[in-house]
């Protein structure tokens, strides 16, 4: 019994040591947490202290590149507010991962005359997921939207529960959606923000057919059993005068005010530019699309499966090996500071046989002013084996 105290006791006085040892720890350490920051933010790259000053009539706006996600330039970024159709972006991209484009929908009445912008969808009318993505995302048809939730979720409400499980994906962290097109909402909660609606813009944007509906400017799908085709006109009128505009949505209501989700690519460069509540939201998204290219470029460190260091291999049947970045390692500079980008390569000395392709063995960092801008893991490029006797018999060593 006497035994059992003294353990007690000891381990009493252990676990009073390691408090007391850790706290002292923590109040030596630089142990600060950002403020106003949401989970997502804190894996994003933000350079938005390296530009100029930008002023915009939006009361919330940003600026991201669609390759990385690296945020250059932003507004009250994280503010909770009404989106209008730019909610409609989500619901593309929901649609095209859940969806097949060829297959025939019935419209159902309920999906007709939901008010504001339409296409004006016939109860019984027969139309494609494709046709009904078109006429979402260029004449922003509420109806549209309907037909999709319907088809997709099997109801508006478990559509809208899709699409918040694709925003939390997403990083989305701020977004809480109620319907499929962004109608005003009287009892139930529908916001986002400019920050969650780039994210959901460059996931659309990375998805081929969202990439072509988006850019056009004209299109037309049939109207039933009329003679005549539904014409559809983009809403983003950025289209026809911003060098490189190549998407995205717009979005009007009262309570949203003029928003808008835009595009913009050059010489393989894209960014997105969120608007929201703006009062020259065509102004405002031409004015940071500019302010990104002007003051950041695109640098590729390195393609996926490209050799970025050889190891030396020991006790192998060949003397080195090949590391690769599990994924391209890319980034966004600031022109004036892209001569003090640094690349950190952490490799082992040597390798011992055998090993295995795409076994970790190693990290590649790109850094500007000791902050990292981006990180990727080393994998083996090859398998290869331990060297034998027979195998040094062979080589004649």
């Amino acid at each position: 019994m006497i035994y059992i105290v003294r353990l007690r006791n000891f381990l009493f006085l252990l676990l009073l040591f390691g408090g007391v040892f850790s706290l002292a720890l923590l109040q030596g350490a630089d142990f600060t947490v950002p403020t106003n920051a949401t989970q997502q933010e804190l894996l994003t790259p933000y350079l938005t202290k390296y530009g100029g000053s930008l002023s915009v009539t939006a009361d919330s706006a940003l600026l991201m590149d669609a390759r990385t996600g690296t945020v250059l330039w932003a507004k009250n970024e994280h503010k909770q507010r009404p989106p209008a159709s730019t909610t409609k972006i989500l619901t593309a991209v929901v649609a095209l991962e859940c969806g097949d484009l060829s297959q025939t929908i019935t419209i159902d009445r309920s999906a007709t005359g939901v008010g504001g912008s339409q296409i004006w969808l016939e109860p019984g009318e027969k139309r494609t997921l494709l046709e009904l993505i078109q006429g979402l995302m260029l004449k922003s048809g509420n109806d549209a939207a309907v037909a999709i939730a319907q088809h997709i979720g099997g109801s508006v409400e478990d559509f809208s529960t899709l699409l918040n499980k694709r925003a939390r994906e997403l990083g989305a962290l701020n977004t809480v959606f109620s319907n499929p097109n962004g109608l005003p909402e009287k009892t139930k909660p529908h916001y986002s923000t400019a920050y969650d609606l780039a994210l959901m813009a460059r996931r659309g944007l990375q998805i081929p057919i969202f990439r072509t509906i988006v850019q056009t400017k004209y299109d037309q799908i049939p109207w039933g059993n009329h003679d005549w085709e539904r014409r559809l006109t983009n809403t983003n009128k950025l289209l026809w005068y911003f060098s490189g505009a190549d998407g995205v949505k717009t979005g009007t209501t009262t309570a949203a005010g003029n928003c808008l989700v835009a595009s913009a690519t050059r010489e393989g460069f894209q960014l997105i530019s969120v608007v929201l509540h703006a009062d020259n939201r065509w102004g405002d998204a031409a004015k940071i699309l500019e302010y990104g290219f002007k003051n950041f470029q695109p640098m590729l460190i390195g393609p996926e499966g490209t050799a970025l260091k050889k190891v030396p291999v020991h006790n192998g049947v060949k003397n080195q090996v090949e590391l690769v970045p599990a994924k391209e390692v890319a980034v966004v500079v600031p022109v004036a500071q892209w001569d003090r980008i640094q690349t950190r390569l952490t490799v082992p000395e040597y390798l011992t046989a055998p090993f295995w392709s795409g076994e970790i063995v190693g990290k590649v960092e790109v850094l500007l002013d000791e902050r990292v801008l981006a990180s990727e893991v080393l994998l083996t490029a090859e398998p290869i084996g331990r060297q034998t006797w027979w195998s040094r018999f062979r080589k004649g060593v």
